[in-house]
């Protein structure tokens, strides 16, 4: 299986790889995937006025599921909350060539892109 050069540069060169702190009320984190089959991402983005201003992740797994996260969190920064939930695995796939038997790693992706926003919805509700 040869990957493309985006995935190996995402993988080589991951951006905005880290943490922000879980307990400000404008961060929102999403933690998904199965510690048993090897990938486990957590992405997190910052929202203030409705609008992305920084997104990290941590991901253990694969060089696709790397450069999903770092792809995702390059592709949040910047939008609205509402336009973050129409980010999908399709678009991820599709950006980063990957293979079918990677496709798994895109829907992880975008499963943490929602439990991070829907987290961040959660906070910020609270906070009212």
């Amino acid at each position: 299986m040869a990957y493309s050069e985006k995935v190996i540069d995402h993988y080589n060169n991951p951006r905005n790889m880290g943490s922000l702190p879980k307990d400000d009320k404008q961060v929102g984190t999403g933690i998904v995937g199965a510690p048993e089959c090897g990938d486990v991402m957590k992405l997190q983005i910052k929202v203030e006025n409705d609008v992305i201003v920084d997104a990290k992740f941590k991901t253990f797994g694969c060089g696709s599921a790397i450069a999903s996260s770092s792809l995702a969190t390059e592709w949040l920064k910047g939008r609205t909350v509402e336009e973050a939930y129409k980010i999908k695995n399709t678009d991820i796939v599709q950006e980063l060539n990957l293979p079918p038997v990677k496709i798994h790693c895109s829907v992880l992706a975008e499963d943490a892109i929602k439990s991070a926003l829907e987290d961040y919805k959660k906070k910020a509700t609270e906070a009212k």
